[in-house]
This record gives C-alpha cells, structure tokens and sequence, in this order.
C-alpha cells in the first residue's frame, strides 16, 4: 500500500508520529483480509479481529510529503494466533524506514474464544504449510508471554 507523509501525520520533530505508523499498520491488516477473502467471514459469523502484541523498530524517519510503502504478511501461527511483519519502506530509497511484528487472532463473541486459523484458512480457501519459526518470531512471542505472566501476577 502506497502512503505519503501529511502535515497531519508529523509530531514535534516534523515526521511520521510513531502513534500513526500503527494506525496504518492497522489498515495493511485490513488490506490482508480483505485481499485474502477473510472479511466476508468476518463480518458473515460476527468475528473480530484483536491485536494482542505489537513490538516495532524505527530505523529511518519519514519526512513531509515523503511517500512510503506499507507491506504486510504472515510469519507464523499457532492454533489461534497469527504473526504479521509490517515493513514502512521509503519509496524510491527501498530504506526500511520502520518493521513491526504483530500477534492477532480473530475472536468470536458467541463462542467466547479465538477462532482457530485452520477455520480462517479454511474460510477463504487457502491452503498453507505453517512457516518455521524464525528466532525473530520467537522472540517476540517469548517476550509477550512474559509480559502477559507478569501481568496476571501483578
């Protein structure tokens, strides 16, 4: 998805404000799924779709008026949770300006749980081997399980 930095979009520092890296992030999930076919099902069995984690690397700053790329993708899943990368690449540059890594599920409120992603494959078509987990991945699910424990104790 191409973006381009607005004067609406810059904090103190005239760039890209951090709070709204992730309100784009938000709009490549719903790229996803609604380019995959997952929003028909969403919206048909009342699911919704939950961010449990994020964790994001600036590396580069966007300036004003300065276009840039949104690429969103899956890493890895589980039983009920997906990992998506999030990549803000300064057009023209290739530069990594940002890279986030997200851990979503969709919830069904009638069932009151996570629906599981064989039945989120399974409603768009798709069909998909689980990649290995990357020690970037894992990482960072380590991380949000700690927090998520220390949390519960606290």
């Amino acid at each position: 998805m191409r973006f381009r930095v607005w004067p609406h979009d810059l904090d103190t520092s005239l760039h890209l404000n951090n709070g709204r890296y992730w309100t784009l992030m938000d709009l490549g999930r719903a790229d996803l799924m609604i380019g995959s076919g997952l929003w028909r099902p969403i919206l048909r069995k009342g699911w919704t779709p939950v961010v449990s984690a994020g964790q994001i690397r600036f590396r580069r700053e966007l300036r004003p008026f300065q276009a840039f790329d949104l690429e969103t993708r899956l890493l890895h899943w589980d039983d009920t949770r997906v990992v998506m990368e999030h990549r803000l690449i300064a057009a023209g540059t290739g530069t990594v300006a940002a890279i986030a890594l997200v851990q979503a599920g969709l919830y069904d409120r009638k069932q009151r749980s996570f629906v599981p992603v064989r039945e989120l494959f399974a409603a768009t078509g798709a069909q998909a081997e689980r990649p290995p987990m990357t020690a970037e991945v894992e990482a960072f699910l380590s991380a949000g399980d700690a927090l998520r424990e220390a949390t519960v104790s606290a």
